[in-house]
């Protein structure tokens, strides 16, 4: 009965941070979350605060400056003024106060050269464990040709891998981003892995030959052939939930026998044009 009540607890604070991720734009008190989650009004920022590691007002101001920083970092043509009121700031003033305070750099800084590492370190919360169900289909992926980054090195970092493969789609024309589609090779699983030997393909889809570039992005192949395909909705921070029941309950269950390929992802939205919670990614485990 515990482990049930335990369950539903956390069941029902994952609810809360589904609610903050879809109304970020909103105004986000401790009386309308808390009825969210139907707990107590008068004790929930501290439920909250224990559960999560830190207070409501806090979560929501990350949340915010998340997708705020990646706007900044991945969208040059933003304004500043622009994305401070998205984010819910009244002003720049006050946007790039709260940015300073909490990363350390301002948002011109930021934009100029991201530290990616100390921005990964804001966002350590102790999110509740969700039992996640997923629904796998069995598809006949066809052979892609894609220009890929290759990422080596820590998690925190893989930002700074992607804006060089932005800057090359840019400069290449050869992997238009609203018009070819774009990947994730995992040779690694992060959880598990020295930060020093995660490997990461970052891909677009392409029809021609990729030349030498100062980026390194260089040409690769996903083979086709029979996949598991799993739909993940949300941050792709959470994409582990949809990942490991994959592994741990249906691949058992199925019988089904794994392809000499690493698990890869087809992004079918991306920010910062997509808000965090209406991402979508198709996860594929290659099959025998």
């Amino acid at each position: 009965m515990n482990e049930l009540r335990t369950t539903a607890y956390a069941a029902r604070l994952g609810k809360v941070l589904d609610y903050i991720e879809a109304h970020l734009g909103e105004a986000l008190t401790v009386e309308r979350l808390s009825r969210v989650a139907n707990f107590s009004k008068f004790h929930f920022h501290r439920q909250f605060a224990d559960y999560i590691g830190t207070s409501v007002a806090r979560y929501v101001l990350l949340l915010r400056l998340r997708r705020a920083s990646q706007q900044l970092a991945f969208d040059r043509g933003a304004k500043i003024i622009d994305i401070a009121l998205e984010a819910g700031f009244e002003n720049p003033e006050s946007f790039s106060r709260a940015f300073r305070n909490t990363f350390g750099q301002s948002p011109s800084q930021f934009r100029k050269q991201p530290d990616w590492e100390s921005w990964h370190e804001r966002y350590r919360f102790r999110l509740p464990e969700r039992n996640q169900s997923v629904q796998v289909e069995i598809v006949n992926f066809e052979t892609t040709r894609v220009a890929a980054l290759e990422h080596h090195g820590p998690t925190q970092r893989v930002n700074d891998s992607v804006a060089q493969f932005i800057a090359w789609r840019k400069e290449s024309g050869l992997s238009p981003r609203q018009s070819s589609r774009s990947f994730g090779i995992a040779y690694d699983n992060p959880d598990t892995t020295e930060p020093a030997q995660f490997r990461f393909d970052i891909c677009g889809e392409v029809t021609a030959e990729v030349p030498s570039n100062p980026q390194g992005v260089v040409l690769k192949t996903i083979p086709g052939g029979r996949c598991a395909r799993v739909r993940h909705h949300g941050s792709h921070t959470r994409i582990g939930e949809s990942i490991y029941p994959l592994y741990r309950n249906w691949l058992p269950e199925s019988g089904e026998e794994l392809r000499d390929f690493p698990l890869y992802f087809h992004y079918l939205n991306l920010m910062p044009e997509t808000p965090e919670n209406e991402l979508v990614t198709d996860i594929y485990l290659p099959l025998k």
